[in-house]
């Protein structure tokens, strides 16, 4: 496309947008309706979240040099940003594709984009979602929207167009900023159907100068991947860095305006958007700061991680802007060698901060060739393994053929995501989740009955420990998100009130041991976890039941030695449907991201419900060889 072409183009762009504003005034009051209601809840100012310090988690295990409790400044994420910029400026904060990027390079880009993202119509509350794989430009359109106030909100670059069109419709974005190569398989098909207005497209490589020839003969050969959009307007992301900074000054209530929307399946199972505030995010990332030892500037953070997801979203993208160091961005995950290889060539004279799932750990330990790589040895210093158990056998053999150190952490999407982690510094316990973060606190509650009080706050005159003691573990801080995007009942049911400060439900089951440690047993919102991803079983039943020949599904999780669960389904076919259980795994295989297909199908003639109509996973899941074999039944 000609440039004449192309700003003529985006000319006609800023007439429709400005022609809108009654569509957006409306995105606006429902968003102020939503805060409104939170903020209307009868609840005491508790501004500081100062937390008892004869809690008992404070005792045995705590991390010394942590602080107990700290302040958490009222801040948005790119003011947390430019405070950064002015210490590290010439420093870098990104490597990416052989090509690095430092904290004043980045600034500029994000002013730059931010002021054409402005210059396009976008307002304080419009959405901009990022269907991007981990770049520089996920990162720069993340700060560039949040500039102007307004939301971003990442999608998982594997999914497929039917849940794609799904999250669309529950954040309802303005913008979509895509990469070329995923825009005709995956957007061109749905983007019709979706609220977006402006499309914004651009090469994985585009920003990755230190390619240099590679970068070229790698288009030339098919290895970087590319691809065509013919979207009426599309823009081009590299064409909307050249504009002039001058972004204007945007008014932000850092405690109620989001900063960005994470999908999250919740307690329900169903998906839905966690709205998380600026002070959210900032405070989550100075709460890492703390439990990183507090050093500026800091550690190189690996982001193997995607940045959709809330673990990657603030201990790789946040928190390494947070610690004064820098984030190592991979698109996809990379082969053990490769990761190596980077991980021994790159330059972290205080180390580097590994967050991952177990499964990412475990390639790690199990793998026979680490004399290949010694400059490996003692550089991944904090490792921090969230998204599921961290078992004794992974984190053994982890230490000693790594020389690194790594602990059980604990979060959710609705907590920004960071709730508690092991000690990085000392001794910390297998088979609990940590202690929590500074100005976290955690009780249990009886499952079902918040309104009975808590169980144990792991106050010092608390009796009740031990399995004995089993309920709902409930957590409070800064980090707590502030509702579920348009489910006001979800919500009240989510975040509840006790003596004056908001506390969320995990949907988590378990106890406090007497040293104010927590063991979690089971998980009340049955997610399935499958190599460390959140699997949730009602959605694979939606979307299965998708299958024109598919009547009712149940799906549940099933232990399985290397994915840690595998994804189950028992389906129920229509009456003259002849479809076999390979067939199903097929049509899952065009139709789901990989995480969430089914390993395993069983055709039955029914699927068991109960007297409500409630499909009963369980009922299936402890019949199933696998599952008896597994508990001895």
């Amino acid at each position: 496309m000609k440039n004449s072409s192309k700003n003529f183009s985006i000319l006609v762009k800023i007439y429709k947008l400005r022609n809108k504003k009654i569509l957006n005034r409306k995105n606006r009051n429902h968003i102020n309706k939503n805060i409104e209601s939170r903020k209307n809840m009868p609840i005491k100012k508790d501004d500081k979240y100062q937390v008892n310090e004869s809690k008992r988690w404070f005792k045995k295990w705590w991390p010394e040099g942590v602080p107990k409790n700290t302040t958490f400044e009222e801040k948005t994420v790119n003011e947390m940003l430019d405070e950064q910029v002015e210490k590290y400026r010439d420093d870098n904060l990104i490597w990416f594709l052989e090509t690095w990027m430092t904290y004043g390079e980045f600034q500029d880009k994000v002013k730059r984009f931010a002021t054409a993202l402005h210059d396009l119509g976008v307002r304080k509350g419009d959405v901009v979602a990022l269907h991007l794989a981990n770049s520089f430009q996920y990162v720069i359109g993340y700060y560039a929207a949040t500039r102007i106030g307004a939301i971003a909100s990442g999608i998982n670059p594997t999914y497929q167009p039917m849940e794609i069109l799904h999250q669309l419709d529950i954040i309802k974005p303005k913008v979509l900023i895509v990469l070329d190569a995923l825009y005709e398989p995956f957007i061109k098909p749905i983007i019709d159907k979706s609220s977006v207005e402006i499309l914004i497209y651009t090469n994985v490589a585009d920003l990755a100068d230190g390619l240099g020839f590679k970068r070229t003969l790698g288009k030339l050969l098919g290895k970087i991947p590319k691809g065509k959009v013919d979207f009426v307007g599309a823009i081009d992301f590299m064409e909307l860095l050249e504009t002039e900074p001058n972004v204007p000054k945007v008014d932000i209530d850092v405690k109620t305006h989001p900063a960005t929307y994470i999908m999250t399946g919740g307690t329900t199972g169903l998906p839905k958007a966690a709205v998380l505030t600026h002070f959210n995010v900032v405070s989550n990332a100075k709460q890492a700061l703390l439990w990183l030892g507090g050093e500026e500037p800091g550690m190189a953070s690996v982001g193997v991680l995607p940045l959709f997801h809330s673990f990657g979203h603030t201990v790789v993208m946040h928190c390494a802007v947070k610690i004064g160091g820098y984030m190592i961005l991979f698109p996809k995950p990379p082969e053990t060698e490769d990761l190596l290889k980077t991980i021994e060539e790159l330059p972290a004279p205080k180390g580097m901060l590994y967050p991952g799932a177990e499964v990412l750990f475990k390639r790690l330990a199990d793998f026979e060739h680490m004399d290949e790589y010694p400059g490996v040895m003692g550089k991944l210093r904090l490792c921090i393994s969230g998204a599921g158990p961290l078992h004794r056998p992974v984190r053994d053999a982890f230490v000693e053929n790594t020389g690194g150190r790594i602990v059980e952490a604990y979060g959710l999407s609705e907590t920004t995501p960071g709730v508690s982690a092991g000690n990085l510094f000392g001794e910390s316990p297998i088979g609990v989740i940590g202690m929590p973060f500074p100005g976290t606190e955690w009780g249990i509650w009886p499952t079902d009955d918040f309104e009975a009080g808590p169980i144990c706050l792991g106050d010092h005159d608390d009796t009740n420990f031990g399995e004995e003691h089993t309920g709902e573990l409930c957590v409070h801080g800064p980090q707590i998100m502030l509702e579920y995007l348009n489910k006001p009942e979800e919500t009240a049911d989510t975040i509840r009130e006790f003596k004056g400060a908001f506390w969320l439900l995990t949907g988590d089951i378990g106890f406090m041991n007497e040293d104010g440690t927590v063991e979690l047993r089971d998980r009340k919102k049955q997610l399935i976890k499958y190599k460390g991803y959140s699997v949730y079983p009602k959605e694979v039943e939606e979307l299965l039941m998708k299958h024109p020949e598919i009547s009712e599904a149940a799906v549940s999780g099933l232990p399985h030695e290397e994915f840690g669960e595998m994804v189950k389904a028992w389906v129920e076919l229509t009456p003259e449907s002849n479809l076999t259980a390979e067939e199903i795994k097929a049509w899952a295989k065009e139709n789901m991201t990989h995480y969430k297909r089914p390993y395993a199908v069983e055709i039955i003639p029914e699927v068991p419900k109960n007297v409500i109509g409630k499909v009963q996973r369980r009922l299936l899941k402890e019949a199933d060889p696998i599952w008896k074999e597994k508990h001895g039944n």
